[in-house]
């Protein structure tokens, strides 16, 4: 779909938000192409890592995408990366399931564009 950065992430229980960075708003092949990957992941049911890493390592071998657009502190010399191999890496405080498949199904609802922000919010709900 294009977009590379999240702005914002949002759980309660089985509903949520992803907030991403993004110059429109989706189609609906777009939307359903982001379901399907999400769902594809979901039933290949793949390890959820959780480590702890030097910032500097951590930087080095990720980029700066590990942050998307959440600000770490500059004083802050170890983070907790959360790693889905070959799908995505981010620094992360929270506690996450310990494989995909653990998640279930994910429906995902119309997503709503805020030109004024370039920002893109998808919700979903874990149905399954």
């Amino acid at each position: 779909m294009g977009a590379e950065m999240t702005t914002s992430t949002y759980v309660s229980g089985r509903h949520g938000r992803l907030t991403v960075r993004f110059d429109r708003q989706a189609t609906e092949d777009e939307v359903a192409d982001v379901g399907r990957a999400a769902n594809d992941k979901v039933m290949e049911d793949v390890e959820i890592a959780e480590f702890e890493m030097d910032r500097s390592e951590a930087e080095n071998h990720f980029g700066q995408k590990i942050y998307d657009a959440f600000p770490v502190p500059a004083g802050v010399e170890r983070l907790r990366i959360v790693l889905i191999q070959d799908w995505n890496a981010n620094c992360c405080i929270e506690r996450h399931v310990e494989t995909t498949g653990q998640i279930g199904q994910i429906a995902i609802g119309k997503p709503r564009f805020r030109n004024a922000k370039r920002e893109l919010e998808i919700e979903f709900d874990i149905v399954g």
